[in-house]
């Protein structure tokens, strides 16, 4: 089954439109200040009108407060939100319980130890996105989107009870290797398809999305 793909920190109505008529799966919309893929609720819910029906629409948070969550859900109707803070398993479960919304919470891997947290997590979301972990000391390093990637085999072959999505440093020149590498079932991009931070390329979305559908068949008969 080709595997699912997540274009990430949408912005403008030009991108929303190359993501979803290239096939993209899921879109997602920041709500970070600190971002500059950050959005507004309303202007998310503009761009996500489109999208009704046609693709999963994911609203990534960080840390987001009770009140944060509640104008997101009000104010966009989301089908997934995206944890990408220090959201623990508690955490995880009680937004969950308070939306009745669908939970993916990222992970942040640099070494095979990041891992350990996922059991914990695996009860009360459903499902994970694992991204690169900042190195320590990278100067204005955002929780996710920095165009990081990590060491892919640390995920290869992985189960962790729930689906699963690999993020972190790819484009549409490395994605089928990473799929190939891991066998993971989704990918998620977001500046790896940008001509500067926060500028999505309509481009650059088709090519990934191309990259990964065209990929589909030759692993299909692997």
């Amino acid at each position: 089954m080709p595997a699912l793909v997540k274009i990430c920190g949408l912005s403008t109505a030009e991108t929303v439109a190359a993501a979803l008529d290239a096939g993209a799966d899921m879109l997602g919309f920041v709500f970070f200040p600190r971002s500059p893929r950050h959005v507004a609720v309303e202007t998310a819910a503009a761009l996500a009108a489109p999208a009704r029906g046609r693709a999963q629409i994911v609203a990534l948070t960080v840390d987001a407060s009770d009140a944060a969550l509640d104008a997101i859900v009000a104010g966009l109707s989301p089908d997934i939100l995206q944890l990408h803070g220090a959201e623990t398993p508690a955490r995880a479960a009680a937004i969950r319980a308070r939306t009745g919304i669908a939970v993916m919470k990222a992970i942040r891997v640099g070494e095979a130890a990041d891992l350990a947290p996922v059991p914990d997590f695996a009860a009360h979301v459903d499902r994970f996105l694992f991204d690169a972990k900042p190195p320590p000391g990278l100067t204005g390093a955002l929780p996710g989107g920095n165009g990081l990637a990590f060491d892919w085999r640390l995920v290869r072959g992985l189960d962790p009870g729930r689906p699963w999505m690999l993020s972190g440093g790819l484009d549409p020149a490395n994605v089928a290797e990473a799929l190939d590498l891991t066998g993971a079932p989704a990918v998620d991009v977001s500046s790896g398809v940008e001509s500067a931070p926060g500028v999505k390329d309509p481009d650059l979305i088709r090519a990934f999305i191309r990259a990964v559908r065209w990929r589909a068949p030759a692993a299909a008969t692997a």
